[in-house]
């Protein structure tokens, strides 16, 4: 039977989260994280989660983290649950021989499918290619979308250059190509799976500068996150007319991408 995380679970370095880890951690918003999505016990990707984490605990610490260790805190945090929305963060306290990991077990998203809304914004993320902690703006950003009506904001730099959406990766279909913004931007998990496996389908895959004033030019828009893949609506005023071949071409490269075992 499959058991479903019925509300959130928080572990640090493999036992119940205590008051003062939350405190610590409450306090301190220097390091990184990745999310997932588990499926009967696996996640696409894994590899990439764990290359990422490994990548990013280097540069900000100095020293690597272990892919072997990543997966026994997860499965410990897991449990019997089979499906769930996990993370993990990393912090390296000052004075530690390592660094401290901090696994959440959630409830699963699943995507609806419905597509979204987005509010351009002049903000680019600071070291955008680390999935960093402390992201204020990027809640700012988003709070402010939602209050105009948008489902959330469009980070963009000088001359209307775009970046990426507050939690997602964007790509846009020309009618011929998926063009993904070749602008600084995390390269999100769901994002590097599916940018290779394009031209195995038949479809162009480039990177190049996408500006505000260059969309109306594109005929469909998607964005892409642990959750998934949706279609983008609107941006500001453009409306895209849509593309639902090109759109299910992109969805189902994500789906051929095999489930790992935690």
């Amino acid at each position: 039977m499959t058991i479903t995380a019925p509300h959130l679970l928080v572990e640090v370095d493999g036992r119940p989260a205590t008051e003062t880890d939350l405190r610590l951690r409450a306090l301190d918003s220097y390091g990184h994280f990745t999310a997932m999505q588990v499926r009967n016990g696996r996640v696409r990707g894994l590899a990439a989660h764990l290359a990422r984490l490994d990548s990013a605990t280097r540069e900000l610490f100095g020293a690597g983290l272990d892919g072997g260790r990543v997966r026994e805190s997860l499965r410990h945090a897991l449990g019997d649950v089979r499906d769930a929305s996990a993370r993990v963060y990393v912090h390296w306290p000052d004075g530690a021989d390592e660094a401290t990991l901090m696994v959440t077990v959630g409830p699963p998203v699943v995507s609806d499918g419905r597509a979204v809304s987005l509010m351009s914004v002049p903000y680019q993320r600071p070291v955008p290619h680390i999935k960093h902690l402390g992201g204020f703006a990027q809640i700012h950003y988003g709070r402010l979308a939602r209050r105009a009506g948008f489902d959330g904001a469009l980070l963009t730099g000088p001359g209307g250059v775009v970046s990426e959406s507050g939690i997602a990766n964007i790509g846009f279909w020309d009618g011929e190509r998926v063009v993904w913004p070749d602008a600084p931007a995390l390269a999100g998990v769901t994002m590097t799976l599916v940018e290779p496996r394009l031209p195995e389908a038949g479809t162009a895959s480039v990177r190049r500068e996408v500006t505000l004033a260059d969309l109306p030019r594109y005929r469909a828009a998607f964005v892409t996150n642990s959750i998934g893949i949706a279609p983008v609506a609107r941006v500001d005023e453009t409306v895209f007319p849509g593309d639902a071949a090109a759109l299910k071409t992109v969805t189902e490269s994500y789906e051929r991408v095999a489930w790992d075992q935690v």
